[in-house]
């Protein structure tokens, strides 16, 4: 297993050298970024943030690509020797994390090395990056595509799921086609409608190892866990629909409690926009769908698939102070949005107009009846389709208000009700439901000088109580740009999270230094999350693309 690591890593390098040389003379593209984020911490025990070892701690990142006609190439270091709160454990390292060589032509592309993909939704694979998470689960193997025919696009790929600085043992395996109907019907393409079928599948093959069901019998462990995936995208003008299913043979992990149900997922979306309205309504059902490359393990490792969250991504910082995390053991979700934009010169819009948007998502537990008493080794439970379960755990109406109230300034607004189900998604809690207001200013006094404003106040009987936060913004375009913000605990803790950064831009270059304390929270991108402890000291950021 290691040698055939080592030989997929060892001629990765040497394509990368190898299309350096090729192409020197014939138009070579050079591209790469530098990010590197540093704290010089500080301990402060009125927040929790513990002791130190370090006197500064990093996250670095540097990676480089070339882009040929023919010949594509690229690798990345990292170092993580010291790494930032959080990322301790299995984060700690340094050395080479990512590197590849691809081979294009018409119709045709062959990836060697490390690589990222997700077929479809993600329901049955999704590898991707994500650093704020702590997430890289690329696989690093081989991946074919290539386009047979017009409007059909064949994809085929093997690899090894990188596990922090290392890769788990199980080989995942799979392929994709997708077919674009329009280009075979011409019926569809003379209504200017899109239509698309997809199919994929994906193979985990692992080792059985020594998981007891009780203390004199041993969990008989698939070897080989496949999963399938079917949706159709349809649309037309203004509408898409798409639907999409996924289904998963017998997978008993720690996530499960090793229980022998199949896993499957069901989505309907559907949308509708045209100038000044949009409209969009999505309901999924997932039930013991949680996939991975390493069945002992838990967390956000190793993940081999994504269930992506019904819910809407909050920018405001006490908006994301609860922000929901997907449950792949099972989930109802449903969201809807819709959007206004009123006309000028009327009487809602005003001089400059007024957009309107409202968003509502609700997730509930779905239907379980206990089988044999869910024990390791049985089916666990039964479920009905259509039945719910007999808890929320996650709801969010908001409502966002747009006005330009005249040419320098624009203000936004956004309500808020949240219920949180804090003991599902975190462990303990119970619910939590808060109302949050929200104000925002934005007065350009040049086109050089920017001033923004925030203030925002968070109100629920529940976990620590209140919270107040507001923030201050004065870009100087095109370098420059002072932010000093506080979120502060009116409730229990009666602490502040007091923050200031200068930032300066300079072409592709980009400083920030900053000073302040950051809070235990999670922070979550997708309906994943990680959970981010307590700090406070001095930070420098530095990124750079070129």
């Amino acid at each position: 297993m290691n040698k055939l690591k080592s030989i997929l890593l060892f001629s990765t390098v040497c394509c990368c050298i190898t299309a350096t040389s090729q192409t020197s003379d014939k138009g070579l593209a050079v591209t790469g970024s530098v990010q590197s984020d540093v704290l010089l911490p500080q301990e402060d025990t009125s927040i929790g943030t513990g002791s130190y070892d370090k006197d500064w701690l990093t996250n670095s990142y540097a990676e480089v690509g070339i882009m040929s006609k023919y010949v594509d190439a690229g690798l990345r270091m990292e170092y993580l020797e010291r790494p930032l709160p959080g990322f301790e454990k299995d984060f700690k390292g340094w050395g080479l994390a990512n590197a590849y060589a691809k081979v294009h032509t018409k119709g045709l592309e062959v990836t060697l090395g490390n690589f990222y993909e997700q077929f479809g939704s993600g329901f049955i694979l999704r590898t991707y990056e994500e650093r704020s998470l702590g997430i890289d689960n690329s696989l690093l193997g081989a991946r074919v595509t290539v386009e047979p025919l017009k409007g059909v696009r064949v994809k085929a790929l093997g690899g090894y799921q990188r596990y922090y600085w290392s890769h788990n043992d199980a080989l995942i395996s799979g392929g994709d086609v997708e077919v674009n109907l329009e280009q075979w019907l011409p019926s569809l393409k003379d209504a200017s409608a899109y239509w698309s079928l997809g199919a994929s599948y994906v193979n985990k093959h692992e080792k059985t190892e020594v998981i007891m069901a009780d203390p004199t019998h041993r969990l008989n462990l698939p070897e080989n866990v496949s999963s399938y995936d079917l949706r159709t995208r349809l649309q037309k003008g203004n509408v898409s629909l798409l639907a999409e299913y996924a289904h998963k043979t017998q997978d008993p992990s720690f996530d499960n409690g090793y229980i022998y149900r199949q896993g499957y997922v069901a989505m309907l979306s559907g949308s509708y926009s045209k100038k000044g309205m949009s409209l969009l309504v999505q309901a999924k059902r997932s039930d013991n769908m949680s996939s991975r490359s390493r069945r002992s393990v838990n967390g956000i490792s190793s993940m081999v698939n994504h269930l992506p969250a019904f819910t809407m991504t909050h920018t405001y910082a006490l908006a994301a102070l609860y922000p929901y995390a997907t449950q792949p053991l099972g989930e109802w979700a449903c969201q809807a949005e819709a959007g206004y934009a009123f006309k000028r010169h009327t009487p809602l819009g005003g001089r400059y107009g007024t957009n309107v948007k409202v968003n509502f998502s609700h997730i509930h537990a779905i239907d379980r009846h206990v089988i044999d008493g869910g024990m390791r080794g049985t089916d666990g439970y039964g479920s009905s389709f259509w039945r719910w379960g007999d808890q929320t755990y996650y709801q969010d109406l908001n409502v966002q208000i747009e006005k330009r109230i005249s040419k320098p300034l624009k203000l936004n607004f956004m309500y808020m009700n949240q219920f949180y189900n804090k003991t599902v998604i975190e462990g303990e809690g119970g619910m939590i439901h808060s109302n949050i207001f929200v104000g925002e200013g934005k007065y350009q006094f040049s086109k050089k000088l920017t001033l923004r404003g925030e203030a925002q106040y968070l109100t629920t009987k529940d976990d620590e109580g209140d919270w107040m936060f507001g923030l201050l913004e004065l870009s100087f375009l095109p370098n420059w740009m002072l932010t000093l913000s506080d979120m502060y605990n009116v409730g229990e803790t009666d602490i502040h999270y007091y923050q200031g950064f200068v930032t300066y831009n300079k072409g592709s270059h980009r400083l920030q230094l900053g000073y302040g304390r950051t809070r235990a929270g999670y922070n979550c991108s997708g309906g994943v999350c990680r959970y981010v402890p307590a700090s406070k000291g001095f930070t420098v950021s530095y990124n750079y693309n070129f």
